[in-house]
């Protein structure tokens, strides 16, 4: 059960931070040699990685049209209808990042502007070993149908049997992505990394997974593939208070435990009597949960922490923690939501579940973790497309900026750039 700390002082904050994480090095050692498997041996290697590690013995990895097309007579209306109008509500959030640019005269006659180019070749990783997020198929391929990538590769483990959840090809096939393969893991990552003779190589992977999914992303990142951002085992911090509701608080950290052993949960509260309310409704909600050994195992690593005064050390603590998810559960939590500046995404208030952006309220759901968000966002439009800058320049123009561009490339001795403005100057 959640281990409790009493308004500890700064100098325990960094253990008191750290993730149920293995060491990248110990991880490395086993995902280094599937990716230089994959890498040299493609379609062989993904065909014995499969049989190893998802017990899928088949020779055929690729995810046929049938299949696809049949998905939809193998889910309810009612779930049909709920992911209809999630990718309603996702796609209006995310239509509205769309940016315009407008030509900026930085000097007279010298015009700069910027325009967002779709990445051509993106591979989407859907995780599918303990729980199919055929969620994370919305998350990802609908702002990368938005962004116009012209190629969008998808990878998610099968079963033993060599099957997809139907909601995960369902999703698919209305986010309009019709390249689908079973493979999961290390090697999915090294499949859209490196190609094979059936999987097209990407300019950049998205999706979140477990640890060696997430080491796979980042030592591809040494051979030149992009990637959204270290996305890791999920987490959770709470900030609540004596108005929140501990049935509530309960189940969202609940929510976030049952994603996998290695996740993690985080309370921070300012009442020992409502911190032990909380944990009561914990233990209650826990023993109806059908994953419960996995929430448990993940309750194991985390911890309830007392500050009594959440705007000042608890918020502090926050920031320095960079949770993934961060719910506010306060009367008024714009108050202590101004302060936030180091968080993956915000639920505020008593009734803002984080399953909500989970699943369906808009926001995306594949966000930093293990302490990532003091540097990266989460995935978003942006995400799937890269800015290019324009610029072009006048007789009035050049004639301008010319003897400024003179001056500083002689001062850097760069006679060639200096004289690629003279050579100009001296025809007009």
């Amino acid at each position: 059960m959640l281990k409790i700390y009493d308004n500890p002082n700064k100098m325990e904050w960094s253990n008191l931070s750290k993730r149920p994480t293995k060491s990248l090095a110990e991880i490395e050692t086993k995902v280094k040699p599937i990716l230089l498997d994959v890498k040299t041996n493609g379609d062989k290697a993904i065909i014995a990685l499969n049989k190893e590690l998802d017990h899928f013995h088949s020779n055929d990895f690729i995810v046929s049209k049938a299949e696809i097309e049949s998905a939809q007579s193998k889910i309810s209306d009612s779930l049909q209808n709920a992911i209809l109008q999630a990718k309603t509500n996702i796609e209006k959030f995310h239509i509205a990042q769309k940016e315009k640019f407008v030509p900026i005269e930085t000097m007279e006659g010298v015009s700069c502007w910027r325009k967002s180019v779709a990445i051509e070749k993106v591979g989407l990783y859907i995780p599918g070993g303990t729980a199919p997020l055929f969620s994370t198929v919305l998350m990802l391929g609908i702002p990368a149908q938005i962004a116009g990538c012209k190629e969008i590769i998808l990878c998610t483990p099968p079963n033993s049997n060599g099957d997809i959840h139907p909601a995960i090809l369902f999703a698919a096939k209305i986010c309009g992505i019709n390249s689908i393969f079973k493979i999961g893991g290390a090697q999915a990552i090294a499949a859209m990394a490196y190609g094979t003779e059936s999987v097209p190589k990407v300019f950049k992977i998205f999706g979140p997974g477990n640890q060696y999914v997430t080491a796979a992303k980042q030592l591809v990142l040494n051979d030149g593939i992009s990637i959204d951002m270290p996305a890791g085992p999920s987490e959770l911090l709470i900030i609540a208070n004596e108005t929140a509701n501990a049935a509530f608080v309960a189940s969202d950290l609940l929510s976030q435990a049952e994603h996998g052993e290695d996740s993690q949960v985080v309370l921070l509260c300012n009442s020992e009597m409502k911190t032990n309310e909380i944990i009561e409704a914990l233990k209650g909600q826990l023993n109806d949960l059908p994953r419960k050994a996995v929430a448990e195992k993940a309750i194991s690593n985390s911890k309830a922490i007392i500050f009594n005064d959440l705007a000042n050390e608890g918020i502090k603590f926050s920031n320095f923690y960079a949770p993934e998810h961060l719910i506010i559960a306060l009367d008024n939590p714009e108050q202590i939501a101004d302060l936030v500046i180091n968080a993956g995404s915000v639920f505020m208030g008593h009734l803002t579940p984080e399953s909500a952006g989970d699943y369906a309220s808009g926001t995306n759901h594949t966000l930093p973790t293990n302490g990532n968000a003091t540097a990266f966002s989460g995935v978003s439009l942006d995400s799937f497309v890269k800015k290019i800058t324009f610029q072009q320049i006048s007789k009035i123009g050049l004639q301008a900026i010319g003897p400024i561009i003179e001056e500083m490339a002689d001062a850097e001795m760069l006679s060639a750039h200096k004289n690629a403005v003279s050579i100009r100057l001296k025809t007009l």
